[in-house]
């Protein structure tokens, strides 16, 4: 079996086994000899360093299997040291799985995608498995999107009535979706 290390952003060959194939010599792969894990170590860690790293396994008979992993750049601030994090995009609905809100008030989901190396493109909101169309300026809804570390998506319903009661889907382009039960009280 031979592990291999791509870089994505470059379609750079990193590792192949223990062996270096970039000059850049902060990037090593590490194997315990009594392990199945290979890791790729990158030393003195820099933003650029952000993205998809693929790991690529070949056996005998000829066989190939990819893993495909985004690397994720944050920082300890009580050590003041950079460190990487390897995971899926993570989509989370603030205050879910339910929200309850008087009928008259103001209605505000906050959809997060964290661990993702790349904001996601786009970011839907569905309610009760409709797409929320918030183009009409009278509609009374606004969705306001920052992109960032942290991509957040706000649905902004200015009066909630019961007919904004039901279940909302935040829907993000490079993760899994999330949904949260919004009830509208009357009274």
């Amino acid at each position: 079996m031979v592990v291999s290390w791509v870089r994505h952003r470059d379609i750079h060959l990193l590792t192949v086994g223990r062996f270096s194939y970039t000059s850049d010599q902060r990037f090593t792969a590490r194997h315990a000899d009594e392990s199945e894990d290979w890791l790729l170590k990158i030393h003195y860690l820099q933003k650029r360093d952000a993205g998809w790293y693929e790991c690529q396994i070949s056996t005998t008979p000829p066989a190939l299997t990819m893993y495909v992993t985004p690397i994720c750049l944050t920082e300890d601030k009580t050590l003041n040291n950079k460190f990487i994090v390897t995971a899926e995009p993570e989509t989370s609905i603030l205050g879910g799985p339910d929200v309850y809100i008087n009928s008259g008030s103001r209605l505000v989901l906050t959809c997060s995608v964290k661990y993702s190396p790349d904001p996601p493109a786009f970011i839907f909101w569905y309610h009760n498995d409709r797409l929320v169309s918030y183009d009409h300026s009278d509609s009374g809804v606004q969705v306001v999107i920052e992109k960032g570390a942290v991509s957040t998506s706000r649905l902004l319903v200015k009066v909630a009535g019961t007919r904004h009661s039901g279940t909302y889907r935040c829907d993000p382009s490079n993760s899994g979706n999330q949904s949260v039960t919004v009830h509208v009280l009357e009274g």
